[in-house]
């Protein structure tokens, strides 16, 4: 299988320098681009069929095509890598800015080109200081060859790049709260519309991406739409940096095509349960996905099949729930780092993940009722989709919502016994 993401990626993970980088053919995406129109890189990326790698799976060239271009356009314009990564389970891109920085440098100055912006920010995780170290010198490294500031590579194209260290909490990897913590202020989500791409940081038109769909954008300008959709085995073009952690043999990261079937990455990437353990269920895109269980192996890991049974891809980084852990005691877990990183902004998402967490911690500990499991429903439906300002809540109920179906023996089990089972 082709290596597109990963191939520079070391095993020791030391750093790949600038001139490492361009003997693999880096910044020559940049180069091509730069004897493109805007125009036509919007509709290759179209074309390609690329998706956001961040979790929402939204098509980055749809994305690109809402902003404002033209002279008429407000300047300046800015681009802006998400590079917070606080979804737990998660840790794909740290993979990337550190194995190969200069990769995500010249995908967001070719991003920036393409949408017309003249400012890049990588608004990273603050306790990512390794990633932070390499991403700065990569960015004097490519300063110092002129893919970056002023008229890059003697073209009309300038555009600077700064490092920005988030200053923590979850709500900055929403890409409107990323925004407002970019501006000074406190990470709470914004009114939809207007969108970030017409009016996002200080009002001009803004386009935020993960990290790791930046890294793709150079190979798709290099190589073509076509070529990207080939390495896919379903309609979600390109190669996916699928992830699993838990109680598996061998967990890790591991570049696959995108729609590697759930059974191939555990089984035979991750190595199958460790000795001892059997599988129970996983949350295949992090923390804020619903469990899926065994009848699901078989489920193609994209955007369309993960949904199709009852959960979303989101980062492609499985969380692995075995026979010997507690799934009461996971979900309390899950929901408490949800509730305290609730920016409290609306009231489903404040009050009713704080109440998911005591009634939770009530049936872990002994002092559960049956009735808790109809308040616990309850709570996921009010922090559905359509009901919260944001995306934080309805996400921090997937995993509630999808044990409370398949693991609901275990709930029921721990409110009869007046204990948890799984405690000695």
């Amino acid at each position: 299988m082709e290596k597109v993401l990963t191939k520079n990626v070391r095993p020791d993970l030391s750093y790949v320098d600038l001139k490492a980088y361009e003997a693999s053919g880096g910044y020559q995406g940049l180069r091509k681009a730069l004897t493109m129109a805007p125009a036509e890189i919007i509709d290759e990326v179209k074309k390609s069929n690329l998706r956001g790698r961040g979790g929402g799976g939204f098509p980055t060239g749809v994305k690109w095509s809402l902003v404002p271009m033209g002279g008429d356009a407000l300047q300046p314009k800015y681009l802006a890598a998400n590079a917070d990564e606080m979804e737990p389970g998660t840790f794909k891109d740290r993979l990337l800015m550190e194995g190969d920085p200069h990769q995500l440098v010249e995908g967001m100055a070719v991003a920036a080109y393409a949408i017309e912006a003249s400012v890049a920010y990588v608004f990273l995780r603050g306790e990512y200081q390794l990633s932070e170290e390499r991403l700065r010198r990569a960015i004097a490294e490519a300063y110092e060859q002129h893919y970056l500031g002023k008229n890059v590579l003697g073209s009309n194209f300038s555009v600077e790049m700064f490092v920005h260290m988030s200053g923590g909490r979850y709500m900055c990897g929403e890409e409107t709260g990323l925004l407002n913590a970019l501006e000074g202020k406190r990470a709470n989500p914004r009114t939809k519309p207007p969108y970030p791409a017409v009016s996002g940081l200080f009002g001009k038109p803004t386009i935020v991406q993960n990290v790791e769909t930046l890294c793709n954008v150079p190979y798709i300008v290099t190589n073509g739409a076509d070529w990207f959709r080939s390495l896919s085995l379903t309609q979600d073009g390109g190669t996916k940096i699928y992830g699993a952690s838990g109680k598996v043999k061998r967990p890790g990261l591991w570049e696959l095509p995108m729609g590697t079937t759930i059974r191939e990455i555990l089984e035979e990437h991750a190595g199958g349960m460790r000795d001892g353990v059997k599988f129970r269920g996983l949350l295949p895109g992090g923390a804020s996905t619903d469990f899926l269980v065994e009848e699901h192996l078989d489920v193609k890991m994209d955007f369309t099949e993960v949904q199709k049974v009852g959960s979303r891809l989101g980062t492609g980084t499985m969380i692995v729930l075995d026979d010997q852990t507690c799934p009461v005691g996971m979900v309390l877990n899950l929901e408490h780092f949800f509730a305290q990183e609730s920016c409290g902004w609306c009231t489903p998402c404040w009050s009713g993940l704080s109440w998911a967490e005591k009634a939770l911690d009530a049936i872990e500990n002994g002092q559960g009722q049956s009735a808790d499991l109809d308040h616990l429903s309850f709570i996921c439906k009010i922090c559905a989709p359509g009901n919260t300002f944001c995306a934080l809540a309805p996400g921090a109920v997937e995993p509630l919502q999808s044990a409370l179906k398949y693991f609901r023996d275990d709930f029921d089990r721990h409110i009869g016994e007046k204990r948890c089972p799984w405690k000695a």
